[in-house]
């Protein structure tokens, strides 16, 4: 088996195993993604790639660490790419993560020379429900998702750089949760 036609949980299992081979079809699969996140959070390539490795080295070393039934791979993996960037702008002492946001009208790129292009549409169609779940929410509950996602602040540092309570911060982000978790599952849905 070569493993280009394997699920990403089989090739998951497989480097577990060692195989090398496994190895290469996730890295030619999630490369372009994994540096992309990277080089949003960061806006430096050399230091993007640099994350970029950390992230499929641990993908090697604890492939284990992901777990199926919580979400999809590709998911899972920006997740930790944007993790992984967010603590290397802390390490570098800056406070903040700034990030290129493309206009809430912007096409989504589907890469057409990508390993999979029907990862990369599958992904576009969720970058599209997560905008359209965005743009539902209320400003003042959209503005702390996003400073606490894309700008990687704390509560207390949303609370200071908007100038509101504490506790207003924490209410907020978590109506936002809800009803993003209400309006994803309803979009999700629809489109499939």
């Amino acid at each position: 088996m070569d493993g280009q036609h394997a699920s990403d949980r089989e090739l998951l299992e497989r480097i577990g195993r060692g195989d090398e081979r496994a190895f290469a079809v996730v890295y030619s699969r999630y490369a372009d993604l994994v540096y992309s996140v990277s080089l949003r959070v960061l806006r430096d390539a050399a230091t993007a790639q640099d994350v970029a490795q950390d992230v499929f080295l641990r993908v090697w070393r604890e492939p284990w660490r992901f777990e199926p039934e919580r979400g999809k791979f590709a998911v899972w993996l920006a997740s930790v790419t944007r993790n992984r960037a967010l603590d290397m702008v802390r390490s570098q002492g800056r406070r903040r993560a700034v990030e290129y946001r493309p206009p809430e009208d912007a096409p989504e790129p589907v890469d057409g020379s990508a390993e999979d292009p029907q990862l990369a549409a599958e992904v576009a169609s969720d970058t599209r429900l997560v905008r359209a779940a965005m743009s539902s929410l209320p400003e003042e509950q959209r503005r702390v998702v996003e400073l606490a996602y894309f700008d990687g602040l704390s509560q207390r540092e949303i609370s200071e750089r908007l100038q509101v309570p504490l506790g207003t911060v924490k209410t907020r982000a978590r109506l936002a949760m809800q009803k993003l978790r209400l309006t994803l599952a309803g979009l999700v849905t629809e489109e499939r």
